[in-house]
């Protein structure tokens, strides 16, 4: 299939299979003239890939996940493993951030409501 009917049915954009192709991601045939092909098991495979994005992995850590994929083995299912923990607990790290973050500016907000709750008692006397 050609690449805008592969992106019709997976629901991405012809720009995004194109940028799948350049990070090694996917792969695809071409024709006399040029055109991408692909076969019907890249269905499947951006199924995977855009889980993955969902997941939150960069398309350098998918392309370190996709030999399990390729290549089934134990040493390839326990390196992906080790891979997606060492993300989540980056994810982890990341969502304590946005937490200490959140209750920084909920003190502010805090402040900011004291303050108006005094203007307003100063311009009522």
């Amino acid at each position: 299939m050609r690449i805008g009917e592969l992106a019709s049915r997976v629901g991405v954009s012809v720009r995004s299979l194109r940028y799948y192709e350049e990070q090694g991601l996917l792969t695809s045939t071409r024709s006399p003239s040029g055109q991408r092909h692909y076969t019907e098991d890249e269905v499947e495979r951006l199924a995977f890939i855009q889980q993955m994005y969902a997941a939150g992995l960069s398309s350098r850590t998918i392309a370190e996940l996709l030999p399990c994929v390729d290549t089934p083995s134990e040493e390839h299912s326990d390196s992906a493993l080790e891979r997606m923990a060492l993300e989540r607990e980056r994810l982890s790290a990341h969502i304590a951030d946005l937490v200490r973050t959140r209750d920084t500016l909920d003190g502010l907000m805090a402040t900011a409501r004291a303050h108006r709750e005094r203007l307003g008692k100063v311009a009522a006397r």
